[in-house]
C-alpha cells in the first residue's frame, strides 16, 4: 500500500482576517482525499501561538468554522528528513510527525504577506501557493498596481501614501481631490476580504475613512471610483497554467459594495453569476488579462484575479490578486474551479501536487558555487 502524503494545514493567523480562515481550513481539511492524503491540522492563534489539534475532533463536527481549542498541544515547525519537514510539540508530546507539505490557508497581513512563506523556506518546506516574493506583491495592492502597469495591464487611477508621509502633511486632502473625482475608495494596502475599505462619496468624509484604514496597515491608498462590475477568474498553476471562465458578484442594493460584511456575515449580501453575464470578447480578454496578472507577479500553485468592468466604456481594469484566496463553502475560487471542470477535491490534490514539484525542483538546484 502507497504511503499517504502527510499534509498540514495550517490555519488562523494573527490577522483581520482570522476567523475568515477558520471557514476556510474547515471546508479544506473535509474535503482534501482521506485515500491519497493524511491531515494533520495545524492552526495559529491570534497571539501567535502554533497548535496541532485532534483530527478525529474536528471530523466529529459539521462546524463550518474551526474552533481553536485551547489545550491543544503547542508546536513548532522545523526540518524534517529528506526534504520533508516536522511539527515538533514543545513539550515533546504527542511525537514529533514528519509532514511532506504544508497547505496554508491563512488571510490577510503575517499569513499571505511572504511573511510564513519565509519561514517554510527557512525550514525547506513543501507549500501550496506562491513563494515569497509573489505572495509580498500579491498582498500589497499599490505594489500589484505598479508592476501590473509596467506589464500593461489596465489599472485605474490612485493615490497610495503612508501614515507618515500623510500626518506629516506631505499628502494632503487638497492633493487628493485634485487628482481623482468622487466617488472613491479608502483600502489599506495590506489587507483583503474588504477589511478596512470605505466608499467615500463626500470629501468631508475622507479623514474618518483614512483613519480607520491607518487602523489596519501603515500604507494605504485612495482609488478613483469607477461605475464597474466586478468580475474575477480564478488561475491553477501547470504547464500551461488553467484559466477559469470568469464570475461576477452583484452586492444587493443594502450593501454599497462588496464588503466584508456582503462576503462573509450576510447569507444574501450578493448574488453570483458564474459564468459571469458578459460577451465571449469579454471573457476572453479577461482571463487573458487574469493569466497576465499570474505571470506578472509571478505566482505559483493558485490566485483569484479580481478586475473592474467599467458599465460606460466597457473597459477592464485591475482590482486586485489574491494568492491565497478564500477557500469556504461559498468563496469563489474553488466555486469558479468547479464551474470550469475542476471539482473542489480534485483541485485540492493538483495544489498539493504542485507544491510537491515545486519543492522538488527548487531542492535539485545548486546552492554553492564551484568555479
Amino acid at each position: 500500500m502507497t504511503e499517504k502524503t502527510r499534509v498540514a494545514v495550517l490555519y488562523g493567523g494573527r490577522s483581520g482576517e482570522h476567523e475568515v480562515s477558520l471557514r476556510s481550513a474547515a471546508s479544506v481539511i473535509r474535503h482534501l482525499d482521506r485515500d491519497r492524503f493524511e491531515v494533520i491540522p495545524v492552526s495559529i492563534d491570534k497571539a501567535g501561538r502554533w497548535q496541532r489539534h485532534d483530527l478525529r475532533r474536528i471530523t466529529q463536527t459539521s462546524d463550518e468554522s474551526l474552533a481553536i481549542p485551547p489545550e491543544s498541544p503547542e508546536v513548532r515547525l522545523a526540518q524534517g528528513t529528506g526534504g520533508r519537514a516536522a511539527v515538533v510539540a514543545l513539550d515533546g508530546e504527542p511525537a514529533r510527525a514528519e509532514i511532506d507539505v504544508v497547505f496554508p490557508v491563512l488571510h490577510g497581513p503575517l499569513c499571505e504577506d511572504g511573511t510564513l512563506q519565509g519561514l517554510l523556506e527557512l525550514t525547506e518546506t513543501a507549500y501550496v501557493g506562491s513563494g515569497v516574493m509573489a505572495s509580498a506583491v500579491g498582498m500589497d495592492k499599490d505594489v500589484t498596481k505598479r508592476l501590473a502597469g509596467l506589464a500593461g495591464i489596465p489599472i485605474a487611477p490612485y493615490r497610495a501614501f503612508t501614515r507618515r508621509a500623510y500626518e506629516r502633511g506631505a499628502i494632503s486632502l487638497d492633493d487628493i481631490a485634485a487628482t481623482l473625482t468622487l466617488p472613491v475608495f479608502v483600502k489599506p494596502c495590506n489587507m483583503g476580504s474588504s477589511v478596512g475599505i470605505h466608499k467615500v462619496k463626500e470629501w468631508k468624509d475622507l479623514p474618518a475613512a483614512l483613519a480607520d484604514a491607518f487602523r489596519y496597515d501603515v500604507k494605504v491608498l485612495v482609488e478613483q471610483g469607477i461605475d464597474a462590475r466586478e468580475v474575477e477568474v480564478a488561475v491553477l498553476d501547470g504547464d500551461p497554467p488553467f484559466v477559469s471562465v470568469a464570475s461576477e458578484l452583484n452586492p444587493q442594493p443594502h450593501h454599497d459594495f462588496y464588503s466584508y460584511a456582503a462576503k462573509y456575515l450576510d447569507p444574501e449580501g450578493a448574488s453570483v453569476d458564474l459564468p459571469a453575464n458578459i460577451t465571449p470578447a469579454q471573457m476572453e480578454r479577461v482571463r487573458v488579462l487574469a493569466l497576465q496578472a499570474f505571470e506578472a507577479l509571478e505566482c505559483s500553485g493558485m490566485a483569484r484575479v479580481d478586475f473592474f468592468l467599467d458599465r460606460q466604456t466597457g473597459d477592464f481594469y485591475l482590482n486586485e490578486i489574491n494568492t491565497l484566496p478564500g477557500f469556504t463553502s461559498i468563496s469563489m475560487y474553488p466555486q469558479m474551479m468547479e464551474a470550469s471542470g475542476v471539482p473542489y477535491p480534485e483541485l485540492l490534490t493538483r495544489l498539493v501536487e504542485l507544491a510537491l514539484e515545486r519543492h522538488r525542483t527548487r531542492r535539485g538546484l545548486k546552492r554553492d558555487f564551484e568555479g
